[in-house]
């Protein structure tokens, strides 16, 4: 009742301290950064929307997500495959043999990449989001709800003076 009342401007709101509102404010802006951030690395990590739910789901299963073959390394797969069947001694199979194996070592370091991504700062992120924000976000909500029983509370006792007063004056 309290709350309609307040969004309808038939009841006074008990304002909070102006540094409080500050650092609420704040930390709204931080999650909303911090799950933008959080998306979009996880979009570069891993471009592909339908492994990016396959890895999602085994998250949320505890699971752990199978590796996965970089792009890299698949080319460097179909480059030493060529380069045999072109033969190894050809000047193109030992051209396609140096070139997979340089690519070999690209998709190596973008699977360590990845994973270090994800250990060193995807993992706080999350952490942040489903452990901080959730405990900031239920604080907040005792708050609003003590204020508001604060205010319905003043409202009380703003009317029964109100009352009183009007007896007072009857008699």
């Amino acid at each position: 009742l309290q709350f309609t009342e307040e969004k309808l401007g038939q009841a006074e709101k008990t304002e909070l301290d102006a540094h409080f509102e500050n650092l609420l404010a704040r930390a709204d802006c931080t999650k909303n950064w911090t799950e933008k951030i959080l998306r979009q690395t996880e979009v570069l990590l891993q471009p592909n929307p339908s492994a990016r739910v396959e890895e999602f789901l085994y998250e949320k299963l505890d699971r752990k997500v199978p590796s996965r073959v970089t792009n890299g390394e698949l080319l460097a797969q179909y480059m030493t495959e060529a380069a045999n069947d072109f033969g190894p001694g050809t000047p193109y199979g030992k051209t396609l043999i140096k070139v997979g194996e340089t690519q070999r070592h690209l998709g190596a370091a973008e699977r360590e990449f990845i994973r270090s991504a994800s250990v060193s700062f995807l993992t706080p992120l999350r952490n942040f989001l489903e452990g901080d924000w959730r405990t900031i976000s239920k604080e907040r909500r005792i708050l609003q709800n003590r204020r508001l029983d604060l205010d319905a509370c003043k409202a009380r006792l703003k009317k029964a003076k109100a009352a009183e007063a009007k007896a007072a004056v009857t008699h």
